[in-house]
C-alpha cells in the first residue's frame, strides 16, 4: 500500500509531494515503500504486539501530532495493525496488553470482542490516532474482517468507536472472568466505567470532523480472484458469499456439509471458494492455526465423500496462527494417509495440534508473507 501510494505521488506532478512517513509492517514482511528516503520502516509484531510496536505506535502519534491544519496525513491501514502498532493506556504496560492478547485469543474471542478490550487499553486505537492531529486526515482500508467494519479493522485508529469500557470489560467476563487478566487491566476498565478514564471518541465526536475513511480491499476481491483462476483453469465455480465464521472445528464440517449439498446437482469439476475467519479455542498443547484446524475438522467429512474432493484454507496474509503456514489442504485421501503412519486425526485435533498433524504429511500450504490481510479463503475441489 505505502509502495502504490508513492508511487502515485511521484507519477502526478499535481500532487503536493511526500513529505515523510511511517511504513509499520510484519517482521517478515516483503521489502517495499519504506526502503525509500522519506519513509521510515518499523517491524512490528503479530499476533500479539511487541517493544517493536510500540515503538511504531508512539512514532505514528507523534508524526500526527507533528501536522498543522494545513497538512494532509494519509492512512493506509489493513488487518494486523492492532497488533504491529500498539500504545497501552497510561497506567498500564505492554505486557498488560500482550497477556490480556494472548489470553483472548486462546478463549477464542472473535475480532470484534478482542479488538473491543483492544481500543479500551489503547492510546491509539479506537479513534485516538485521528483525535491526535490537526491534519486532514484521509484513510483507505483492506479489510480482514467479515462486515468491513472500520470501527473494528486495526482497532479503527481514526474512525468513531461505537464500543465503551463496559463492553471491553464484558468481553473479558465472557473469555475466563476478571480473574484471567492482567489486574492492572481490569482495573483500567473499571475506571472506564465509572468515568475516571476519557472514553474513546464517539460518532458525532468534533475531533475527527476532519477525517474521511473507506474500505479499498476486503476478502470479496479475494473470493472473485479465486474464481476468475478456477474458471481460466478449466473449473465449473461456485462463490459462497454466506462468510465462514464461528470456531474453527465446528464451523468445518458444518461448511463442508452445506457445500456439498448445494454442489449435488451441478457440473464438475468443480471449484467452490469462500472466505471468512473462524476462532481457536485454545485447550491442547499443540501447534497450529485456525486455517490448519479448520482443514483436520473438515477431513474426516472428505474422507466420507464418494467422489474425489479437496478442501483447503488459508490466511490471505500467508500467516496462520503461531506457524511457517498459511494454511492446510486435506484430500480424499488424507485420513487413510494419516492411519496408515499411525496418526489418528482426533488426537491431534484435540491437542490444537494441526500443524504436526499436516507437516508429516506435506499438507501444509506455505506461501510466505503476501503484504496484504484480507482474512481467510477456502477452497474445495470437486471431481
Amino acid at each position: 500500500m505505502a509502495a502504490a501510494a508513492t508511487a502515485h505521488v511521484r507519477g502526478h506532478s499535481g500532487e503536493p509531494g511526500l513529505a515523510g512517513g511511517l511504513v509499520i509492517a510484519y517482521a517478515g514482511g516483503p521489502p517495499g515503500a519504506g526502503d525509500q528516503a522519506q519513509l521510515v520502516r518499523v517491524a512490528g509484531g503479530h499476533p500479539v504486539p511487541t517493544v517493536a510496536s510500540e515503538e511504531a505506535g508512539r512514532r505514528a502519534l507523534a508524526l500526527a501530532r507533528s501536522l498543522d491544519t494545513n497538512d494532509r496525513l494519509l492512512l493506509l491501514l489493513s488487518g494486523g495493525a492492532s497488533a504491529l502498532m500498539a500504545v497501552p493506556s497510561n497506567g498500564l504496560s505492554l505486557e498488560d496488553k500482550r497477556s490480556t492478547t494472548a489470553t483472548l485469543l486462546e478463549a477464542g474471542a472473535d475480532i470484534h470482542a478482542l479488538n473491543t478490550v483492544r481500543k479500551h487499553l489503547s492510546a491509539i486505537k479506537g479513534g485516538r490516532l485521528a483525535a491526535a492531529t490537526r491534519a486532514t486526515c484521509d484513510v483507505l482500508v483492506v479489510s480482514d474482517v467479515v462486515g468491513d467494519d472500520l470501527g473494528v479493522i486495526a482497532s479503527g485508529p481514526a474512525v468513531a468507536d461505537a464500543s465503551h469500557f463496559h463492553d471491553a470489560l464484558d468481553v473479558l467476563r465472557r473469555f475466563g472472568g476478571e480473574d484471567r487478566f492482567p489486574r492492572a487491566v481490569v482495573q483500567h476498565l473499571t475506571a472506564g466505567v465509572a468515568g475516571r478514564v476519557a472514553e474513546t471518541p464517539k460518532p458525532g465526536d468534533p475531533l475527527l470532523a476532519h477525517t474521511h475513511a473507506a474500505v479499498i480491499g476486503s476478502r470479496r476481491d479475494a473470493m472473485d480472484g479465486a474464481v476468475a483462476e478456477a474458471a481460466a483453469r478449466g473449473y465449473w465455480t461456485l462463490l459462497v458469499d454466506d462468510p465462514v465464521v464461528g470456531e474453527a472445528r465446528v464451523a468445518a464440517p458444518s461448511h463442508l456439509r452445506a457445500v456439498l449439498a448445494r454442489a449435488a446437482g451441478m457440473k464438475r469439476p468443480l471449484c467452490v471458494v469462500s472466505s471468512g475467519e473462524t476462532t481457536v479455542r485454545v485447550t491442547g498443547h499443540g501447534k497450529g492455526g485456525r486455517n490448519q484446524e479448520f482443514v483436520l475438522a473438515a477431513a474426516e467429512v472428505l474422507g466420507r465423500v464418494p467422489a474425489a474432493g479437496t478442501v483447503s484454507s488459508a490466511g490471505t496474509d500467508g500467516i496462520d496462527g503461531p506457524t511457517d503456514a498459511a494454511g492446510a489442504y486435506a484430500d480424499w485421501t488424507t485420513v487413510d494417509r494419516a492411519l496408515t503412519a499411525g496418526r489418528r486425526p482426533g488426537p491431534y485435533l484435540a491437542d490444537n495440534n494441526s500443524y504436526a498433524f499436516f507437516d508429516a504429511l506435506g499438507d501444509l500450504i506455505r506461501t510466505g508473507s503476501t503484504g496484504t490481510n484480507v482474512g481467510d479463503l477456502q477452497v474445495i475441489l470437486l471431481a
